[in-house]
């Protein structure tokens, strides 16, 4: 092990408490559209529910990232906070080595990506409720190991939000949004984590009164040339504890739900039949990733309605 690195440290139920209370947390709305979208299940995983403002996270103890997050944005109430002088910190609810925390983060060209994104988690009818959500969203099981250097493919995935907020959603501009990482055997082994190369993102609205939905998946698997010989999931030990496997650009797709659930395991029968990307309904048994697209601008979306914008 690097002596260099964080090491890792053991909180104290008693310490937790006073470092931060987090008992207040009411988290993500099932009835945020006026319609019931529970948060989609993942059976015969061990999974932990965290609830933050305005969000949920369920957590993958065996992996030390979230299997998804769920979010509800009110776009009439967003209000512009920055993130200055908030620092990234554990959960004080969930044990230490069931986190990611800064070890994996620490010297590497490897960032902490917001699964929940914090512009889209501020809003409320206070100043108060906006900025506890912010500060909410700066805790490890909101982050998945990403690529650090910036690139137009993740500004579009970020934008995506943004986009269906001002032009699909209805119920007076309210969005929810599931992400979460796509785990799979080829993903590098990092200081013992798993670095997810694909995430996916489902957002969820009302389109003419009805229920409607629309999945995403972003792709940050660098080119075979580049990718290095580093322990895969299942390996002995830590994996790699040098440098961090390189992550290549990103590149965003939109795709059936469909296909997000059979990747990820997780229950998505509700978003499924809801689907609105057109494709999903012309070929229903289209092998997973045929039917996918890639988006240059949220202009490229294919969906089977009129936007406003």
């Amino acid at each position: 092990m690097d002596a260099t690195l964080p090491e890792p440290r053991t909180t104290t139920a008693a310490a937790a408490v006073t470092i931060e209370d987090l008992s207040d947390r009411e988290g993500f709305d099932e009835q945020f559209l006026s319609r019931r979208v529970p948060i989609p299940s993942l059976d015969d995983v061990e999974t932990v529910l965290l609830p933050y403002t305005h969000f949920s996270v369920l957590m993958r103890p065996d992996k030390r990232l979230a299997a998804i997050t769920a979010l509800g944005i009110d776009g009439a109430k967003l209000i512009d906070l920055d993130r200055s002088g908030i620092g990234w910190r554990l959960d004080p609810r969930l044990p230490e080595d069931q986190q990611t925390g800064e070890r994996v983060y620490a010297k590497n060209d490897i960032d902490r990506g917001h699964l929940v994104r914090r512009a889209s988690a501020v809003w409320g009818d206070t100043h108060a409720e906006a900025a506890q959500a912010n500060e909410d969203t700066f805790h490890y099981t909101n982050a998945a190991p990403q690529a650090a250097r910036f690139n137009q493919g993740l500004e579009l995935w970020l934008g995506l939000e943004t986009y269906l907020l001002e032009n699909a959603a209805g119920n007076g501009r309210r969005l929810i949004v599931f992400t979460g990482p796509i785990f799979s055997d080829v993903d590098p082994v990092y200081r013992g984590v798993e670095i997810p190369l694909r995430f996916f993102k489902i957002a969820v609205f009302l389109e003419s009164g009805s229920l409607a939905a629309t999945g995403y998946v972003v792709d940050q698997t660098p080119q075979l040339k580049d990718l290095p010989d580093v322990p895969r999931p299942g390996a002995r030990g830590e994996g790699n504890d040098g440098d961090a496997p390189p992550l290549g650009p990103f590149r965003t797709f939109q795709v059936p739900i469909r296909d997000i659930a059979a990747l990820t395991g997780l229950d998505l029968a509700q978003l499924i039949a809801v689907d609105r990307m057109p494709i999903a309904t012309a070929l229903p048994s289209a092998r997973v990733a045929s039917a996918w697209r890639e988006l240059t601008s949220p202009e490229c979306l294919d969906l089977n309605f009129d936007l406003k914008g």
